[in-house]
């Protein structure tokens, strides 16, 4: 009696082929970037995507659990988790920056906590987290006297004023949508953010525009926004992803996606 087709084991059904094959440098020969993404956070990974469409860069994601409604506590909070959400990335994978995607957190928790719990996992890789990525791109654009456009409320205002300012930047101006609940910041238009920096940025005594947090939807407005105020714009995701790539040493300008694109 036959033995039925379905117990026929794979040995007897095909002719094992071992084929040999070759390996390259995969997606992201020159540059792995590590990106810590919110859990409550809507723009922060498309933003990166439109901005570093760059071949051989590659963005690796990783969540991390967070509050969606945005005080000091909850964004405190969040540093405990920072090593888990790292140790995500499989050894496997080389990564040369880790980005901390939340602004305010970096600057409650503390841009150099981060970084050591970053290192903790990762001893080898660069950081950068929003509000580094600003500094670096506010030196870059030799500015000092500042507009900050941010979706918070009055006491994270303060607390991301007061961080600036004690980096030796002047706050000139300041705006607010007065928002706490991320899910809704991340649905503010492109439209109101547009209008507002426009608002602040045409002051006298502003020399750059930055708005803080990584789910406002900036990049696509920058270039515009750019044009009408005649002075440098950039955000939590565009300064972020800009400093990722530089980190890793790729030098590539990137047209249309605002001045800082341009710079090194």
């Amino acid at each position: 009696m036959a033995e039925p087709a379905a117990q026929i084991s794979l040995s007897k059904r095909y002719n094992r082929t071992f084929i040999p094959f070759q390996i390259d440098a995969g997606v992201a020969p020159r540059g792995a970037i590590g990106l810590i993404v919110l859990g409550s956070d809507h723009t922060v990974e498309h933003e990166f995507r439109s901005l570093l469409n760059i071949e051989g860069v590659g963005v690796f994601h990783s969540r991390i659990k967070n509050s969606s409604t945005i005080t000091p506590e909850t964004l405190l909070a969040m540093g405990a988790r920072i090593p888990d959400c790292v140790d995500v990335f499989a050894d496997g994978i080389h990564l040369d920056v880790v980005a901390y995607g939340c602004t305010s957190a970096s600057m409650v928790i503390g841009e150099d906590r981060v970084f050591e719990l970053i290192h903790g996992i990762r001893p080898d890789v660069k950081c950068t987290t929003p509000i580094t990525a600003a500094f670096r791109a506010f030196e870059a654009f030799d500015v000092r006297r500042l507009a900050v456009l941010t979706p918070y409320n009055q006491d994270v205002n303060d607390q991301v004023a007061a961080y600036i300012e004690n980096r030796g930047f002047t706050v000139t101006a300041f705006g607010s949508f007065n928002e706490e609940d991320d899910n809704t910041a991340a649905k503010i238009t492109t439209d109101s953010i547009k209008a507002a920096a426009i608002e602040l940025g045409t002051r006298d005594d502003v020399d750059c525009v930055f708005v803080s947090c990584t789910s406002l939807r900036v990049a696509p407005i920058v270039s515009a926004v750019e044009e009408i105020t005649g002075k440098p714009v950039t955000s939590s995701n565009h300064a972020m992803a800009w400093h990722a790539l530089r980190l890793c040493a790729v030098q590539d300008k990137i047209s249309g996606a605002g001045s800082l694109f341009e710079r090194f």
